[in-house]
């Protein structure tokens, strides 16, 4: 089979809470809303690649409970090929509660499950076949299996660096062609303070352009509603975002790592990626849902045109 994009990763069970406001201290709030979905970075952005017409597979890991039966019949709606989404019996699966507030922000808290980390069983040789691969922090040694892989192939890898170890970030850094940071991910490998300006992204960037590999192609970091920042062999620009009234951000990152992953499948040059993953990201936040917003192609498209 023929792939636009392999995602490997995170895959977990999220319950999801909406609440007026996230309390500042402990106390017991009465939900508006919930609902039952599966989560995870790369799982998240293997179902946005589906939604946007991609032909994807997605290889992580999940305990043989009822947890990852649900995912696992949550990709099969969703069309993505979850052939090498491996149940292990005696495992407990990642769970995580989400608390979603009025404007949208949100509040998780997770539990990873207690899969082991061996990436032996992977089919790597299957790499070939794909226009790109994707991986989230999550699961180091299979993603340093797939990056190397995929590098041996001569097929474009993207990492999504989120919040993680320095130590699995500098690991995973060194292996990628596309390294794109969240903005808490820049922040706590570079040791940026929260008012750090864009100066000192671009700085934080830097260095982690300098740890890449040889012949790779963008270091960029996304920081919502500011918009992107990115270094390339061509230069650095910043890709602004556009003006919406968000309604929930929940799954926004994982649809951008998503949509710029497959833009870059489909020969999308680094600017134009960019750009489009801004504008599946953005649409994704105007809907209610995380991974249930994933717009379609045609959506992002139309979505681009009014704001030309």
């Amino acid at each position: 089979m023929t792939l636009d994009v392999v995602c490997l990763g995170h895959a977990a069970l999220d319950r999801v809470y909406t609440v007026d406001a996230i309390p500042a201290v402990a106390t017991k709030v009465r939900a508006s809303a919930f609902r039952e979905v599966g989560g995870g970075m790369a799982s998240n952005a293997a179902c946005a690649i589906a939604r946007l017409g991609g032909r994807v597979a997605f290889w992580g890991r999940a305990g043989d409970d009822a947890a990852g039966a649900a995912m696992a019949r949550e990709f099969a709606s969703y069309g993505v090929d979850a052939t090498a989404f491996r149940r292990i019996a005696g495992f407990r699966s990642s769970q995580s509660a989400i608390v979603v507030d009025a404007r949208g922000e949100r509040l998780i808290v997770t539990h990873l499950g207690d899969a082991p980390d061996d990436a032996g069983w992977l089919p790597l040789d299957n790499v070939r076949a794909a226009g790109a691969v994707l991986a989230d922090v999550r699961w180091p040694e299979g993603a340093v299996a797939l990056f190397d892989a995929a590098h041996d192939a001569g097929v474009p890898s993207v990492l999504d660096a989120d919040v993680a170890d320095a130590n699995v970030i500098d690991a995973l850094v060194r292996r990628a062609d596309h390294v794109v940071f969240s903005e808490h991910g820049l922040a706590r490998w570079a040791s940026l303070s929260d008012d750090a300006g864009a100066t000192a992204r671009l700085d934080a960037l830097a260095r982690a352009w300098s740890s890449m590999r040889d012949g790779a192609r963008a270091c960029a970091v996304t920081c919502g509603e500011a918009g992107s920042w990115w270094l390339t062999r061509e230069g650095a620009f910043h890709v602004p975002a556009p003006v919406i009234d968000a309604v929930d951000t929940l799954g926004a990152g994982d649809v951008f790592h998503g949509a710029y992953a497959l833009a870059i499948a489909e020969g999308s040059d680094i600017a134009g990626a960019a750009r489009f993953a801004t504008h599946a990201a953005a649409l994704k936040c105007t809907r209610d849902g995380g991974r249930a917003g994933s717009p379609t192609r045609d959506e992002v498209a139309a979505f681009a045109r009014d704001r030309v």
